[in-house]
């Protein structure tokens, strides 16, 4: 795939959240934690890595938590020789927000652009028109946003006209546009974060950063989207990785 944004010296490195508990799909993974459920001979989380890697992203911080030596020793092979993954643990619940800036603040390297995604679901659609939102000098950060017919699980997204985000909104029924999980911050603008340690993005970080006059844009897809957060979802993981992966 050419993407000619992230390919112009610019350097992205991905923030995958993996520290959760799991506690819905638990009894059906008892010995694991959720991102490494086994999805056609492979974790969760890798077909994250791999989707991601075709975006041309090849450095990884892992945020990891409940049973966090698991997905260290997976990755910590030669499997992966083409790529940097690291793994920065949470020594307690610190929510996304959290588990974000724990991994950053530990891995100290520089990067242009944090791209966070989380570790339980996955979205097969080309991040490039996504990462050209930041081409724009006076934005500085962008949410991806997915079109589902039922929006009833997940909070919905609200924009104005230009789709500057303006709030998340509470969960209701039918068709609507709901925050897909995916975030791109500038480097800069972690400073202007909130400074508290346990944060979560909807309901801390993005209403500090609105709040100081910061412009997130909502960029929206329709593409295939799954979440392995349910036992029913969780059991559509194999179907959903074989119909979707080579098409993409």
């Amino acid at each position: 795939m050419n993407n000619k944004f992230v390919n112009q010296e610019k350097k992205i490195t991905a923030v995958i959240l993996a520290g959760g508990f799991g506690t819905r799909v638990k009894h059906l993974l008892p010995d694991i934690p959720k991102p490494m459920a086994k999805v056609l001979d492979k974790p969760f989380l890798e077909w994250i890595i791999r989707y991601l890697h075709q975006q041309n992203i090849n450095n990884f911080l892992l945020s990891t938590g409940y049973l966090s030596t698991i997905i260290k020793n997976y990755f910590n092979t030669s499997l992966f020789d083409n790529l940097s993954i690291k793994c920065y643990e949470e020594l307690e619940p610190l929510g996304t927000g959290g588990g974000f800036i724990n991994a950053v603040k530990q891995d100290k390297s520089y990067t242009d652009y944090w791209l966070v995604a989380n570790g339980d679901s996955l979205i097969f659609s080309n991040l490039k028109p996504f990462f050209e939102c930041l081409n724009d000098d006076t934005v500085e950060g962008v949410i991806l946003g997915l079109t589902v017919e039922d929006s009833s699980r997940y909070g919905s997204l609200k924009f104005d006209d230009d789709y500057n985000l303006i709030s998340f909104a509470e969960k209701k029924d039918g068709k609507g546009i709901i925050n897909g999980g995916i975030y791109l911050f500038k480097n800069d603008v972690l400073a202007k974060f909130p400074q508290n340690n346990k944060l979560s993005f909807e309901y801390d970080i993005f209403p500090y950063l609105l709040s100081q006059g910061c412009k997130i844009k909502v960029h929206i897809t329709s593409a295939p989207f799954l979440d392995i957060g349910t036992p029913e979802t969780l059991i559509q993981a194999e179907k959903f990785i074989a119909e979707n992966w080579q098409s993409f």
